[in-house]
């Protein structure tokens, strides 16, 4: 029989298949920047700037390779995308490669095999490779510039390289390979952490290769693993860079040497060391010694991509986060100190925040922040560390603290059930007290309190009440049943049972959940799978896969572990490294921003190398009955109908190609903006942030602009770099030097009502919040209130020296030359220019981003124009006057003209200047959001929001202005942007069917209006043929059935007054009412039919016996009422029942008042008569 070269033929499909997924790839990539960190990413590799800790230099210094290949600016996105493409083609060679490796090991010894061995072996490899390929969470990192792409690649090309270190492992230059480990472990942290995940596997293929198996010495093997895994990541670089901090503070503040001495000297000694144990080991013949150091030596080589981050944060680059410029502000970029602490084993539960201060240990030290202080050429110590931070209280601390957030209470709270409390002992004598609590506890008993409101109870009343912290069975059943059911299991399955859809999961049984296609499975778990609403049923990410790719996996799993188990242990850790424990280690808060299964890709891959093993197993199990050609047929059919079966399902929802939202959404921000006026925008958070970020970097657009965002102005780094020019945009002016926002220093000033009686001018708050002077201090007034100095010893100087503010009411004086030299607003307003703004400040405390927020305010005096992007409703984020905004496109800018918020309408904010702002709308792109075969995720739908509202706003405001054509232009343009099938949120498109009506546009009105019609009937519909289904869960449900029915009423009640058509709205009154029938107990019948009262009159005019029927449904319950309240008028609370039982009275007369032109006279005096016997 005809022999195959098994390494030749290795290669050559491994790289077919490689180049196969290279080109799926290239025809799905996102051709700019997408949403979340990619833009950043692009942003901060085209032009090596520094991004968000814990940092990736070597993506970056790889991206600005890459962004080379650009031949215009706009393409340097797609570019660096392709970066991602390339790094998820080569983990499908290493993926194929170490399948094909791991398979030979159990059908053939030879490097030539049989044309049967070469089906068994590259038939596995390539089942593995292509299914991993197409799986959800893969596809998605492959086609956009994030860092999870090439870090699949790192944990891919670890894993082979154990592999062959193994293979090669009692050969005289073997170790050759564990040297290349080593540097790629280095170089994985320029990446991503997720590919040291991989380093325990490794040493179990070691462990197996030299070592027989028994218990001891295989937990042996796991501990001494998991020991190099940590000593790496916690031990060997933190605490080099460690070293490289003291050191050099030590040579500079101790012995006096220029700044960067002690930095230079300790890679001088590292280097030395390095040299001394080579040279060492060379001498004393130590193979040991030399092996760890060489080790230990590349990885620091790999490593060395880190120098980037310090030289380009020295160099200034207008990106530039966190300005790691030193070995000590490296430290705390790499070990994430700007983000909240973590616990794993022990620390503070959520309900700490109830608790208040901890009564024995009240405060903790926090970490001295060094900074150069150039004019003693010393390192200073910036912030109060001792005792420099609030403690947590011990009762509230505890083991195994998964429910951590208490940013997240509420959420926790409603996930997990609510804590117990009581009240304190001393206050249980408090009647008031004691019934409140108890009034509360009894509402709670009835269902009636929300999570929010059991939270603001707390909050409002903790310092009376003792609170339960969460319990270690409450932390146990929240790790299982949140952080690994829902955060890793959900994901798993997503990728091989399939998906629900697009939305995240935030709770329930409709969004978010995995779906397997299998109905009765599916049904059980998520309720009716029939008559779905359109938006559920073609949502693009519907994907179903049968459960094909799990029993896949599961049967190659078994084989692997019954014929081969000393690879099995290897694979099963690094399946359980990648997924399980990261879920341990990470422990999430509960429901993140968005969904986090793209970090979990690790543990999809190994199990991609599990399903590889199914077709070994199958074809052997085939191959007994039938011979070896008919197997490798039946076994290429069903084993590649998993890949066959992902990709047809997950190519629509993962295809990006020609889709440009992203790219449009920021430079309609930019539009939005007066040009060469310096104008300054606020951001809030990422989406908005990282685009324009990505707009002005990259595709230099609009750096006239200054973008700030308000969550990285608390930062002292992120106010200096306001402070330097960057492209067109002048420097931010402030009158706060850096000393006094340093960290640790006015971090939060507390405000105490002293003069609260008059308003300070907003420069006299600024210039009294950046005094050093005594009295501005919190110790001045602790003196005033009797503090001996004794006493004050005993109060940690951060709270000495917190600024305070004397008054809330603050008064920003408006300079109008100012405003109008700067063109802020046109000149017909200027009369409308107000003298001055009144701001009333929190009676809390301000933050350092709000400090620094109304600090560039002052300084600005109007001379440069500020807006904000409208993230958030907060009043914080518009400086408390969002009673002076105008709408320029989907910007907000502040101008000095009053315009009262609606109360009843309080997110529609500003004034809008109609033609100013038609202008505006009129330049945007759309980036082909028109288009049906885009794939529009659910961040492109939710920014439909804002451009929704927005536009329907300004048609409103054209209308006003006598501009009807326009008004009906902007109207169209929304729709024809943003179809409605496409981007949903009908509610917002509601208001438009009026105002087509307005304009006589009765045809385009109406089609719109069938068209929301037909939506909401689709959800009513399947609540109402689903309600009664064993299956489907009320509770859960019930919100969305209540949204749908009383969205679709008032449309149809809206419809009703407009009289447009007025003949067909029968047919859905009657489809409503039929439908809605099934809620009558969910609603209350009483209820339930006095919603349907304004149906009442039309349906009579329309259809009179149609009409009667429903006069006499609503007619019985309200004399039903009548009965029950009549017989319970003597009861205590009589009063009460009389009053009832009028308004019922008056609702009968009513009701019958409402019919009396439809009904004759004897039949009204019937009805009368009814009521008249009822109450006589």
């Amino acid at each position: 029989m005809r022999k195959i070269n098994y390494s030749s033929a290795n290669t050559i499909l491994g790289i077919m298949v490689s180049i196969f997924s290279f080109v799926v790839f290239s025809l799905t990539v996102e051709p700019t920047a997408s949403y979340w960190d990619c833009a950043e990413y692009i942003s901060t590799s085209a032009k090596l700037q520094v991004g968000h800790p814990p940092g990736a230099p070597l993506f970056q210094m790889l991206g600005a390779i890459f962004s080379t290949f650009a031949l215009e600016s706009d393409q340097i996105a797609f570019a660096v995308n392709m970066m991602s493409v390339s790094s998820s083609a080569l983990t499908i060679l290493f993926l194929f490669w170490s399948i094909s490796h791991l398979v030979k090991q159990l059908v053939s010894k030879n490097q030539n095999i049989s044309l049967t061995e070469s089906f068994k072996i590259f038939g596995s490899s390539s089942l593995g490779a292509l299914t991993f390929t197409f799986t959800d969470s893969f596809w998605y990192n492959a086609v956009e510039a994030e860092v999870y792409a090439m870090a699949s690649l790192i944990l891919s090309l670890l894993f082979w390289l154990g592999l062959k270190w193994t293979e090669d492992l009692d050969k005289p230059r073997g170790d050759r390979w564990l040297i290349l480990i080593s540097f790629v472990i280095g170089l994985s942290f320029g990446v991503h952490f997720m590919g040291l995940l991989a380093i325990p596997a490794v040493g179990l293929l070691y462990y197996f290769k030299k070592y027989d198996f028994n218990l001891k010495s295989f937990l042996l093997a796991n501990i001494i693993s998991i020991s190099i895994l940590l000593f790496i990541f916690k031990l060997l670089l933190p605490t080099t860079l460690s070293i490289f901090g003291y050191v050099e503070v030590f040579f500079v503040n101790e012995i006096g040497l220029p700044f960067n001495y002690g930095t230079i000297f300790s890679a001088i000694l590292l280097i030395l060391t390095v040299y001394y144990l080579l040279n060492k080991s060379f001498k004393k013949n130590n193979y040991i010694l030399n092996t760890i150091t060489l080790c230990i030596t590349f990885i620091f080589i790999g490593f060395s991509s880190w120098l980037m981050i310090p030289i380009r944060s020295n160099a200034n680059t207008v990106i530039n986060e966190n300005a790691p410029s030193d070995a000590r502000s490296l430290l705390a970029y790499y070990n994430l100190e700007q983000y909240p602490d973590t616990y794993l084993f022990r620390g503070p539960m959520y309900s700490d925040i109830y608790s208040g201060q901890d009564e024995d240990e009240p405060y903790k030290d926090d970490k001295p922040k060094y900074e150069r202080d150039y004019k003693k050429n010393k390192y200073v110590i910036v912030n109060d560390w001792k005792k420099g931070k609030l403690n947590n209280n011990k009762k509230h601390v505890g083991f195994f603290p998964r429910m951590w957030s208490s940013e997240n209470a509420v959420n926790y709270l409603d996930f997990t059930g609510f804590l117990d409390f009581s009240i304190k002992n001393e206050f249980k004598d408090q009647d008031q007290l004691i019934e409140l609590v108890n009034q509360f506890k009894s509402s709670v008993d009835s269902n009636d309190i929300t999570s929010e409101e059991y939270h603001q109870f707390l909050s409002t009343y903790g310092s009376y009440l003792d609170i339960n912290k969460p319990s270690l069975i409450a932390n146990l059943k929240y790790f299982l049943f949140f952080q690994l059911n829902k955060m890793y299991v959900r994901y798993f399955l997503w990728n091989f049972a399939g998906r629900q859809n697009d939305i995240q999961w935030r709770g329930g049984t409709e969004n978010g959940n995995w779906l397997s296609g299998v109905d009765f499975i599916d049904e059980y778990r998520l309720g009716p799978q029939k008559n779905l609403p359109t938006d559920f049923s073609e949502n693009k990410a519907r994907n179903t896969y049968y459960f094909i790719p799990l029993i896949l996996g599961l049967v190659g799993l078994m084989l692997l572990y019954k014929k081969d188990v000393k690879n099995f242990w290897p694979l099963f850790v690094l399946f359980l490294f990648t997924g399980l424990a990261l879920k341990f280690y990470l422990n999430e808060r509960i429901y993140e921003p968005r969904e986090r299964d793209y970090a979990l890709v690790g543990s999809f891959y190994t199990f991609c190398i599990f399903i590889g093993y199914s077709f070994l197993s199958i074809f052997n199990f085939i191959e007994k009955k039938f011979g070896s050609y008919t197997s490798l047929a039946i076994t290429s059919i069903l084993c590649l109908s998993c890949p066959l079966i992902l990709a047809t399902n997950n190519w629509d929802d993962h295809d990006r190609s020609n889709r440009y939202t992203a790219q449009s959404l920021a430079k309609a921000y930019l539009d939005s903006i007066d040009e060469d006026k310096q104008a300054i925008i606020y951001t809030i958070g990422d989406n908005d942030t990282f685009a324009l970020w990505y707009a002005q970097e990259i595709e230099n657009y609009r750096t006239d602009v200054r973008t700030i965002n308000t969550s990285l102005l608390a930062t002292d780094w992120y106010m200096d770099q306001m402070k330097r020019k960057a492209y067109k945009s002048d420097p931010v002016l402030s009158n706060l030097e850096h000393s006094q926002y340093a960290y640790g220093n006015r971090d939060y000033i507390k405000f105490e009502g002293i003069i609260d009686s008059t308003r300070w001018d907003l420069k006299d708050l600024i210039s009294w919040v950046s005094s050093d002077n005594e009295r501005t201090k919190y110790k001045f007034l602790l003196k005033q209130y009797g503090y001996e100095q004794e006493e004050l010893k005993n109060i940690p100087l951060f709270t000495q020296n917190m600024v305070y503010y004397p008054t809330n009411k603050i008064r920003f004086y408006v300079n109008k030359e100012n405003v109008i030299n700067s063109g802020i607003i046109d000149s017909a307003d200027y009369d409308n220019i107000v003298e001055y703004i009144d701001i009333d400040l929190p009676k809390s405390g301000l933050y350092k981003n709000q400090i620094l927020m109304l600090d560039i305010l002052s300084k600005n005096d109007w001379k440069r124009p500020i807006y904000f992007t409208g993230g958030s409703y907060k009043d914080s984020e518009y400086m408390w006057m969002k009673n002076y905004l105008q709408l320029d496109g989907l910007v907000y800018k502040l101008v000095p003209i009053e315009t009262p918020i609606d109360e009843n309408n309080p997110y529609q904010m500003g004034k809008i200047e109609a033609n100013r702002m038609y202008n505006i709308v009129k330049k945007w792109g759309w980036g082909n959001s028109q288009s049906s075969k885009i794939y529009h995720d659910p961040e492109t739908r939710k920014n439909s929001i804002s451009f929704r509202s927005n536009l329907h706003r300004l048609s409103e405001s054209l209308i006003e202005v006598g501009e009807v054509e326009k008004a009906e232009e902007i109207l169209d343009l929304s729709f024809e942007k943003m179809p409605l099938y496409l981007f949903g949120y009908y509610s917002l498109s509601e208001p438009y069917i009026k105002t087509y009506y307005s304009l006589n546009k009765f045809d385009k009105g109406y089609s719109l209006y069938k068209e929301i019609e037909n939506k909401y009937f689709e959800y009513v519909e399947y609540y109402s043929d689903s309600y009664n289904n064993k299956n489907f869960r009320i509770s859960e449900n019930a919100e969305n059935i209540f949204t749908y029915t009383e969205r679709l009423r008032g449309l149809i009640e809206n419809q009703i007054q407009s009289k447009h058509k007025f003949v067909e709205i029968e047919s859905s009154i009657q489809r409503f009412i039929k439908l809605t029938t099934v809620y009558k107990d969910l609603y209350g019948s009483y209820d339930y039919y006095n919603y349907l009262t304004n149906f009442l009159e039309p349906l009579y005019e329309l259809n009179m016996e149609k009409g009667r029927t429903l006069y006499n449904g609503i007619s019985l319950e309200i004399l039903n009422r009548l009965g029950l309240l009549k017989s319970s008028k003597n009861s205590t609370n009589k009063e009460y029942i009389e009053s009832l039982i009028e308004d019922e009275i008056y609702n009968y007369k009513d009701l019958i008042n409402s019919i009396s032109d439809f009904e004759s006279e004897s039949f009204l005096s019937q009805e009368i008569n009814k009521l008249n016997e009822l109450i006589d």
